[in-house]
């Protein structure tokens, strides 16, 4: 069986015939959940219902052959939706009314300008922003996301309407409401996460949210459940996505949604960056930030030109591929041709669809966003990255998602920073057996009498080159005997910049000057030429660079002994 790395959407070179079945199965209870679950997201993007399904038709067969991700799905997505439909409110056109077909040229017009904005991004490569969400940050994004999407989900499932304001008011709304849940509704919400769940716990090969998509519909239809007062979805008109650039829009609009379009970017990058990380993390595979950019940007372009939105890599519905355990955009496909079949022909099965059953699958959804398991790792292993995890998951739900991946990025950078000022520093010492030990670098420790070999675990740099210089003085001023040679470990100094160049110059000044000789031990040649050039090593006497560690200890080992008493 080939490595899954060497399967890739654009080719499927080495497609293994054994994962049909489950690609497949996977697409299609993708698309039982997808087909609500994006017609509700035009309620936010405030276009017809039928255009979020547009969304998963083209947008998403055009990543599945150009993107790298295996599970990334595009399409509709509320944060953006939410974006774009607060910036055409905002444009102040005359005339321009939502769920018009003015309105969805505009719409359709932000995806095209979003589409040349990513392919900008490809051009300059700004994939690696990608880079700076670290394993934390992606932990936390997802679970806020995963509360995020829960609780919204909540009101529809008890049949009241939706509080306003922040996501605490929304919370308290609903709590000081649920005595005007609507039983009818909460039965058949109920019952659909008790389907689900059931089917997951004891028949896992049969995706439960098909059957209670099925189930409901026949029920709703038999029970006339619309007037019991349970919402339903209603008529969705149905045709082929039209074809074509959006009627009545001009060059000359471009610049007045450059705004939105630029918005719905910083957010789709970091959004789909840090979902198709996260689900590669978890499955120990690889993914090209970059080239999922491309299938981002053609899925935009797609979407401008079929009578769509701005669709966006997408969380919750990765997360169904992952968990029905879809191995490839194959998956994907289905999903399309299965939405498109739906478009074509059967709308009218959708119009009594309870919308409580679509929030309790996606209820559900959000709850297996949630990494409880991540969390605790991190904790137990690093509390100051599991406060940036916390952080941009409170952010990210409480606030919004975009604002948290901005906060999760800074957050990791300043992680980074703070790192490198105060690494982990280590003086190495030689056992009787004449191995290396390592311990902490504490006052009063040396690593034989008269020799200090110090190991500092980071770059040096303009912001910690200061602190490493006061380390090094006050372990020499505290050491139990004189220290006749300190050993600057490189092994771990990969790069020093000019600033910290200088301030190593004084150092070695001042050793010379106090009698004592100055190592370098395991430095790279680029490390070298570099201290050559910034004029550091230009007092040093080049004799006492060694190429490594024990090597310097040996040599030190070849001097005459000094007495003991000799004063610092």
């Amino acid at each position: 069986m080939p490595k899954l790395d060497k399967v890739t959407p654009q080719s499927l070179q080495g497609y293994e015939r054994s994962w049909l079945p489950r690609d497949i199965i996977a697409g299609v209870t993708l698309a039982a959940i997808a087909i609500p679950e994006t017609m509700g997201y035009t309620s936010i993007a405030q276009t017809p219902v039928v255009t979020g399904l547009y969304t998963i038709i083209f947008p998403t067969l055009v990543f599945a052959l150009l993107g790298s991700s295996r599970l990334l799905v595009v399409g509709a997505d509320s944060a953006t939706a939410a974006i774009l439909a607060a910036g055409l409110a905002g444009l102040g056109i005359a005339g321009l009314q939502p769920n018009s077909t003015e309105w969805l040229a505009w719409t359709s017009l932000v995806a095209l300008v979003c589409g040349g904005l990513l392919v900008i991004a490809r051009l300059l490569k700004l994939g690696f922003l990608g880079d700076f969400l670290s394993a934390s940050v992606l932990i936390g994004f997802l679970t806020g996301v995963g509360i995020q999407v829960f609780a919204g989900q909540i009101p529809d499932m008890l049949g009241i309407p939706k509080g306003k304001g922040n996501w605490f008011e929304q919370q308290w709304w609903t709590v000081t409401h649920v005595g005007a849940a609507n039983l009818w509704t909460v039965a058949f919400a109920v019952g659909a996460l008790a389907i689900i769940v059931g089917f997951k716990r004891f028949l896992p090969k049969v995706p439960g949210a098909v059957v209670a998509v099925g189930l409901s519909i026949i029920l709703s239809s038999t029970l006339n459940a619309s007037s019991h007062g349970v919402a339903i979805v209603g008529a969705v008109q149905g045709g082929f996505p039209p074809i074509g650039l959006p009627d009545g829009i001009t060059w000359s609009d471009i610049p007045k949604v450059l705004g939105i379009a630029f918005s719905c970017f910083v957010l789709i990058i970091a959004q789909s960056a840090a979902t198709s990380r996260s689900f590669a993390m978890k499955h120990n595979q690889r993914v090209d930030v970059n080239r999922d950019i491309v299938g981002l940007s053609g899925a935009n372009f797609a979407a401008g030109l079929t009578g769509t939105f701005v669709v966006n890599g997408s969380p919750t519905k990765t997360q169904i591929l992952d968990e029905q355990r879809g191995r490839t955009q194959v998956a994907n496909m289905t999903m399309s041709v299965v939405t498109l079949i739906v478009v074509l022909f059967l709308t009218g099965l959708l119009t009594d669809m309870p919308k409580a059953v679509l929030a309790a699958i996606v209820f559900l959804i959000g709850i297996g966003l949630i990494d409880i398991k991540g969390l605790r790792r991190i904790l137990a292993a690093r509390r100051s990255e599991f406060v940036i995890a916390a952080i941009t998951a409170i952010v990210v739900f409480a606030v919004g998602v975009e604002e948290g991946i901005i906060l999760a990025i800074v957050l990791s950078i300043l992680e980074i920073v703070r790192r490198a000022y105060a690494p982990k520093d280590f003086l190495v010492g030689v056992d009787r057996e004449g191995d290396m030990t390592y311990i902490s670098a504490k006052p009063g420790h040396q690593s034989l009498p008269g020799l200090l070999v110090f190991r500092f675990d980071a770059r040096l740099f303009f912001a910690n080159a200061s602190r490493f210089s006061d380390q090094v003085l006050g372990l020499l001023s505290a050491a139990p005997t004189k220290v006749r040679w300190l050993v600057l470990d490189c092994s771990s100094l990969d790069d020093i910049d000019y600033s910290a160049g200088v301030t190593l110059a004084g150092l070695i000044r001042s050793l010379h000057a106090d009698g004592r000789v100055f190592v370098i031990a395991e430095a790279d040649p680029d490390l070298l030429d570099n201290l050559t050039k910034y004029g550091t090593l230009t007092d040093f006497d080049n004799t006492h660079i060694y190429r490594t560690v024990a090597d310097a200890v040996a040599a030190f080992r070849t001097l005459p002994t000094e007495p003991a008493s000799q004063p610092l």
